[in-house]
């Protein structure tokens, strides 16, 4: 299939999620045009591209769903439709079971966009990243990236960015359980009344390209898409030509797309505990109580699944989001204490098991079971390795350094063996238009 072919052929809830320009429509007459049972992954975080030219307003980038599943459409750089517009980005609630997409739109104020901090200027509520003054767009040069751009009309004002931020360590993309709980404001609730005006022509057409691009694909790039970010629209437009036509989406990717199954939050989990312990934030004790944790979760939503024929019922996802919840802050917390260690091989060694099964829970090789067994026997070494160090004054002597690595090897072969024993995750259902 040729890629002008592919665009034409797009479906209609690709086309309903960010709709032509047209005439002036309410927010809520825009409704919710696409909904899916599995969330979204995180947000990958990225560094803004520089201003193409005065007169342009970053859009964020976000997570679509079309015929092959999630894809990032990259933030970009574009024309607003006409003086003193703003955009509001669209963003993902979950609510009733199911992730709905709430589509951005352009208008006089920035309304409610889920408190997702999409960075640049959108950190959850409202923009700082620029303004409207005297029918000229003027930048916050604490926001915005110039590049070699020369811009005249420039403000700095930090104080809004920090007033407007919500704290998103997960880089959680979604509103709703599990996700960012934050409710409109009476301002954003009055806003939503306003004359709103859809996405542009050329914002459409970007989101299509990215939808073509197989390397956007989030069960392709596992959440870390090949383009993040653009500085306009025509430069994104040639990459993504080129990596359609390299290699096209296939039937085979449509098919992994729709059903594809990150275990997003469990592997998330997983790879904190991997970061902590690498960079020394992490003692072997915290992370045993971590593993401990998460193993527990690992098991109840395996047995949920195998209970349910596959799936979570939505009072379990919520009470598994609750559980997770908790968890995330024990994690934090544990991260951000005043106990720390010296980064060291025996503490690597426990990070790259912890990556392992992160990514084996993302990729779809590990289910929820098998990686529950792997964060009980992590756990065990890890509140070994405790032990010994608490007893010695901090350090394990070559004995012990010894019988620590056998065991990890054993672990790391269990590890190899469930990623490549054909048990995959199951997939939690297809998008529902």
């Amino acid at each position: 299939m040729s890629f002008r072919s592919g665009i034409r052929g797009l479906i209609l809830a690709a086309l309903m999620t960010v709709p032509l320009l047209s005439a002036p429509r309410a927010q809520a007459q825009l409704g919710i045009f696409v909904s899916v049972h599995i969330g979204p992954p995180a947000l990958p975080v990225y560094v803004q591209p520089p201003l193409p030219a005065p007169g342009y307003i970053w859009t964020p980038g976000y997570w679509a769903w079309g015929p092959a599943g999630y894809y990032w459409v990259p933030g970009v750089w574009v024309m607003p439709p006409r003086v003193g517009l703003l955009w509001t980005p669209g963003y993902w609630g979950y609510a009733g079971g199911v992730y709905g997409w709430h589509a951005g739109y352009w208008g006089p104020h920035i309304g409610f966009y889920g408190g997702v901090n999409y960075g640049f200027g959108y950190g959850g509520v409202g923009f700082c990243g620029g303004m409207w003054r005297g029918g000229v767009f003027a930048y916050n040069g604490a926001v915005a990236n110039f590049g070699g751009v020369h811009v005249t009309n420039v403000y700095v004002d930090r104080t809004i960015v920090n007033q407007t931020t919500i704290i998103n360590v997960n880089h959680v993309s979604f509103n709703g359980p599990g996700g960012i709980n934050r409710q409109p404001s009476p301002e954003e609730t009055r806003w939503s009344g306003e004359q709103h005006f859809q996405a542009t022509a050329n914002q459409v057409q970007h989101e299509h390209f990215a939808a073509q691009d197989r390397a956007q694909l989030a069960s392709v790039n596992h959440g870390r898409p090949a383009t993040m970010a653009s500085a306009n629209i025509n430069s994104y437009r040639q990459v993504a030509q080129q990596h359609a036509q390299a290699q096209p989406i296939s039937a085979a990717d449509r098919t992994a797309g729709r059903s594809y199954n990150p275990n997003t939050r469990e592997a998330n989990q997983d790879q904190r505990i991997s970061n902590g312990l690498r960079s020394g934030q992490m003692t072997s004790g915290e992370a045993a109580r971590a593993e401990r944790t998460q193993s527990h979760i690992d098991q109840q939503v395996h047995n949920d699944r195998a209970a349910n024929g596959g799936r979570l019922t939505g009072q379990q996802r919520q009470q598994i989001n609750g559980e997770q919840n908790a968890a995330s802050r024990q994690i934090y917390n544990e991260k951000h204490n005043s106990n720390t260690v010296r980064p060291n091989a025996v503490d690597n060694r426990e990070a790259n098991q912890q990556q392992r099964t992160a990514n084996g829970l993302r990729s779809g090789q590990m289910t929820s079971g098998e990686a529950a067994r792997t964060n009980r026997n992590q756990a065990g070494v890890a509140q070994q390795v405790h032990n010994q160090r608490t007893a010695n004054g901090g350090a394990l002597n070559g004995q012990q350094r010894g019988q620590v690595n056998r065991e990890q090897n054993r672990n790391s072969k269990q590890i190899y063996n469930q990623k490549h024993n054909g048990n995959t995750a199951k997939p939690q259902g297809r998008g529902r238009r």
